[in-house]
C-alpha cells in the first residue's frame, strides 16, 4: 500500500437531500440537489468542480448524463460501479488525481429515488438482473438480496453459534441512534422482541433485519490537502482507503462467514499507519444485520466469530465502547439503493462536530466501509482531523 497518500487530500464540504421520501424527484434531481448543497457547503461553485465521481445501478453510462445535468467540464471522471462502496473506492483514485494535477476539486455524489419512484420496485429488480445478470444463481429467480445476506447468516449461526437475538442487537442499537438524528427515516422505539416477532423475509432475516427503502441524495467534495487549509470548514483528511472484491456472487463467495473487508480493511489500515484500537467512530454498510456482525470481525474490532456476542454487549449502541451507525444506518437512517456515500457523509459530519444530539465528544479518527452486491466489493477508508497527521 502507498503510504504516501496518507492525508493528501480532505474532505471540505458535504451533504444530503431528500432522505427519506422525496416524491416528484428523479435520481438525478435528488443528486443534484445534495451536490449543490455540498459545493456550497465547500465554499466552491459549481464552476471550479472540475473532477467528478459517480455510480448508479440504473444506467452503465451515469457520468455522463451527470456531467450534462450539472453543466460541467470535468478533467477527472470516474464512473466505477461496484455497488454501495463505491462512493468509498472512489476516494483513493480522485486523491491520485489531485495529486498529479489532473484536477483541483472532486466532486463525488449519488441520487436515488428508489421509494417514490414512478415505476415500482418489481421493474427496478427486473432491470437490475437485466443489466447485472448472475449467472449460477438468476435461473433459479432467488429473492436478493435478502436471501444472499440469510445464506451467510445461517452460515454464520452454524459455525459459530449467533442467534437471532444478537443479530436483532444490530437492529436495535441503529434504531437507538437513529432516534438522536432528526433526518432519519425511522425514529419509532425498536426492542429485540419487535425484530424477531417481525414478518419473516429469509430466514433467519425478518423485515426488522433488512434495510430500508428510502429516497435520498449525497455528495461530498474532495480536494487536496494544501487547498483544504484555506476552506470554510474543518478539513476531514483521508488518511486510509482500501478496496477489495473476492466474488460477485454470493454462491462463488470463498467463505461465507469471511469478507473481502478482511483485506479492504488491512489496506487502509496500512495506509493510514494505525490500527482499530485507533479509531473513534465507525460507520459501516449495514444493508442488513448481518454486515454489522461480519464487518466488525473482518476489519479486526473483535475476533471471527465473536460479533454476535459483540453487538449483543451494548458495545455499538449509545453510549457504547465503539460507536457504530451514528445516523441509524441503512437499517433506520437511509437507503436509496446504495449507502456507501452516506456513511461517509455520517462520518465528516461527526468529525466535524455537526451531529447535534447524537455527536460524540473527543473525535480525532473515524472509519467507514462500503459493500456492493451480495458481499461482493468492500471498500474502507479511514478519515482523520489535522491532529493525525
Amino acid at each position: 500500500m502507498d503510504k504516501s497518500m496518507r492525508g493528501k487530500a480532505a474532505i471540505v464540504g458535504a451533504a444530503t437531500f431528500g432522505c427519506g421520501e422525496a416524491p416528484g424527484f428523479t435520481d438525478m434531481e435528488l443528486l443534484a440537489r445534495a451536490a449543490r448543497m455540498a459545493v456550497e457547503d465547500a465554499g466552491l461553485t459549481m464552476a471550479d468542480i472540475d473532477g467528478l465521481c459517480t455510480a448508479s445501478a440504473s444506467a452503465t453510462m451515469w457520468a455522463m448524463p451527470v456531467i450534462e445535468y450539472l453543466g460541467i467540464r470535468p478533467t477527472y471522471v470516474d464512473g466505477t460501479m461496484i455497488g454501495g462502496s463505491s462512493f468509498i473506492a472512489h476516494l483513493l483514485p480522485a486523491m491520485r488525481a489531485l495529486e498529479a494535477g489532473q484536477c483541483s476539486a472532486v466532486l463525488v455524489c449519488y441520487g436515488s429515488a428508489q421509494r417514490s419512484a414512478k415505476f415500482g420496485r418489481r421493474e427496478i429488480v427486473a432491470s437490475r438482473r437485466f443489466l447485472d445478470p448472475q449467472p449460477y444463481e438468476m435461473p433459479y429467480q432467488p429473492m436478493l438480496p435478502p436471501s444472499a445476506y440469510a445464506l451467510a447468516a445461517s452460515r454464520h449461526m452454524y459455525e459459530f453459534g449467533t442467534t437471532r437475538e444478537q443479530l436483532a442487537h444490530v437492529a436495535v442499537a441503529a434504531r437507538a441512534w437513529a432516534a438522536k438524528n432528526p433526518e432519519a427515516f425511522v425514529r419509532d422505539p425498536l426492542s429485540v422482541d419487535d425484530v424477531l416477532s417481525a414478518r419473516m423475509i429469509s430466514d433467519p432475516l425478518s423485515v426488522r433485519d433488512c434495510c430500508l427503502v428510502t429516497d435520498g441524495g449525497g455528495a461530498y467534495v474532495l480536494v487536496s490537502a494544501e487547498r483544504a487549509r484555506d476552506m470554510p470548514n474543518k478539513p476531514v483528511y483521508v488518511l486510509g482507503n482500501g478496496t477489495a472484491i473476492y466474488n460477485r456472487q454470493i454462491s462463488c463467495m470463498p467463505e461465507l462467514t469471511t469478507t473481502a473487508a478482511f483485506t479492504s480493511g488491512q489496506q487502509a489500515y496500512a495506509m493510514a499507519g494505525m490500527g482499530p484500537d485507533q479509531v473513534d467512530v465507525v460507520q459501516l454498510y449495514d444493508a442488513f444485520t448481518i454486515n454489522t456482525i461480519l464487518f466488525l470481525e473482518d476489519l479486526g474490532f473483535c475476533k471471527k466469530g465473536e460479533g454476535g456476542p459483540f453487538v449483543a454487549s451494548g458495545a455499538i449502541a449509545p453510549g457504547g465502547d465503539l460507536p457504530v451507525n451514528t445516523n441509524g444506518g441503512g437499517l433506520s437512517c437511509v437507503h436509496p439503493g446504495m449507502y456507501g456515500i452516506f456513511a461517509t457523509i455520517e462520518a465528516v459530519r461527526q468529525l466535524r462536530g455537526d451531529c447535534g444530539e447524537r455527536q460524540l465528544g473527543g473525535l480525532e479518527t473515524a472509519l467507514v466501509h462500503g459493500n456492493g452486491g451480495t458481499l461482493s466489493s468492500q471498500s474502507t477508508a479511514i478519515l482523520g482531523l489535522e491532529s493525525t497527521l
